[in-house]
C-alpha cells in the first residue's frame, strides 16, 4: 500500500505541468490560422483592386471595400510608376496587439496592351 501512496496525484501533476504546453500548442496553430487568413484578404483585396483599376475606378477603395471592417484599417496601397500597385496587409500577433509582418499582393500594369 505505500508504494501506491508515493504515485498518487502523478497524473495531475503531470497533467498541470502539460497545460503551458498544450497552450502555446494552441496559440500557435491560432496563429498560423490568422497569417493564412491575412493572405488570403490580401488576394481578395488584390483583385478587387486589378478589377477597380481596369475600369478606371479607384483600387485603393475597392481594395478596402473588399475586406471585412476589421482589417481595413490594416491595408496599406501604394501605387508605383507605371501603374504598378502593392497592397500590405499586416497579420495582427494573436496574443499582445503586435503586427507580425505583412500579406503582401502586387497588381501590374494591364497585360492586353490594347
Amino acid at each position: 500500500m505505500a508504494n501506491l501512496r508515493e504515485t498518487s496525484g502523478q497524473a495531475t501533476v503531470e497533467l498541470v505541468a502539460l497545460l503551458p504546453l498544450l497552450a502555446l500548442l494552441v496559440l500557435g496553430a491560432w496563429q498560423a490560422v490568422v497569417v493564412g487568413q491575412s493572405w488570403w484578404l490580401a488576394g481578395i483585396a488584390a483583385r478587387a483592386a486589378a478589377r477597380a483599376q481596369e475600369v478606371g475606378g479607384d483600387p485603393g477603395r475597392a481594395a478596402r471595400r473588399a475586406l471585412p471592417r476589421g482589417a481595413r484599417d490594416r491595408l496599406v496601397v501604394s501605387r508605383r510608376a507605371g501603374g504598378e500597385l502593392t497592397l500590405r496587409l499586416a497579420v495582427p500577433a494573436v496574443v499582445g496587439g503586435l503586427r507580425l509582418g505583412s500579406a503582401t499582393a502586387r497588381i501590374g500594369e494591364r497585360l492586353g496592351g490594347n
